[in-house]
């Protein structure tokens, strides 16, 4: 089975995986009357009118109204990163589920006076808004599951937890991602370079709103199946960031899986890389193609 080549440290501006991209093709709206035995690829999507506000969308050939979209969410500490970084990560969905979409997507990357939170979470929600409105064109249905790695997988737990009302996401997957920012190994800690980031979201930022941008404090026990990886040796998102979530959503009755390998880092290659492509590839099966 072909495994993604490699997870990074994402939540600082380094790539995911080191691959070529095509973008040199731009559409700001789908054409019209797209025939669904045929497949569909359009690089830079525009859904705003930032340059940051657009997508990659791949659909398999042979689509309904049933095809299923995996939305992929791209690291780099909410200021930095770009949909290139997933670039592994829509080749692995292709491959070993050729029967759903990719939407690889971009949003505006944050600094000093714009915080992550809202304006990511409402670029998601863009994003799924264009897609709704364009399904009988695409030809999709609007379930979708979502992949994100470090910052990306921070805004794909919140946006599935928090802004998902109408109960679109069937999956959601988190690798190495951020959880609660009030949690204390944040709070305290010592590094400044992992400050610099945090302060995104406010250098004097309440409680209550560190709270409202926390996946951790807007779970609920109908939150979507969530899949977890973490490294016990990540020095960006600590150990707590992932099995106190875990346990949360052990409390509430979500159905879950949670991984710790405890001597990686924010990345890993190898057996472990093996491990957690096999076990995203079941879960997706299992809830996203089910």
């Amino acid at each position: 089975m072909k495994i993604l080549k490699s997870i990074s440290l994402l939540i600082l501006p380094l790539s995911l995986i080191i691959s070529c991209s095509s973008d040199d093709s731009d559409s700001n709206n789908p054409p019209s009357g797209l025939d669904p035995t045929q497949y569909y690829e359009a690089l830079n999507v525009s859904y705003g009118n930032d340059s940051d506000q657009v997508f990659d969308i791949y659909l398999p050939a042979n689509r309904s109204l049933d095809t299923k979209i995996m939305i992929l969410v791209h690291g780099g500490g909410w200021y930095a990163g770009d949909k290139a970084d997933m670039n592994s990560f829509k080749d692995f969905v292709r491959e070993q589920h050729p029967d759903i979409g990719v939407v690889n997507i971009n949003y505006r990357l944050a600094d000093a006076d714009n915080s992550p939170y809202p304006m990511q979470l409402n670029d998601i929600t863009s994003v799924i808004n264009f897609l709704k409105d364009e399904r009988d064109n695409y030809v999709i249905d609007n379930e979708f599951g979502f992949v994100g790695v470090s910052a990306g997988a921070h805004l794909s737990l919140l946006w599935s937890y928090a802004f998902d009302t109408e109960n679109n996401v069937e999956m959601v997957c988190s690798i190495v991602g951020p959880t609660n920012l009030t949690d204390t190994a944040y709070l305290n800690n010592t590094s400044p370079e992992l400050q610099e980031i945090l302060d995104l979201y406010g250098v004097d930022a309440s409680t209550e709103f560190l709270e409202e941008a926390s996946p951790y404090h807007r779970v609920t026990a109908s939150s979507p199946p969530t899949i977890l990886f973490y490294g016990g040796m990540d020095p960006l998102v600590p150990t707590t960031q992932g099995t106190d979530l875990r346990d949360r959503l052990s409390t509430l009755g979500v159905t879950h899986e949670f991984t710790l390998y405890p001597n990686e880092g924010h990345g890993w290659i190898g057996l472990n890389l093996l491990d957690t492509s096999t076990k995203l590839k079941t879960f997706t099966e299992t809830y996203l193609e089910d």
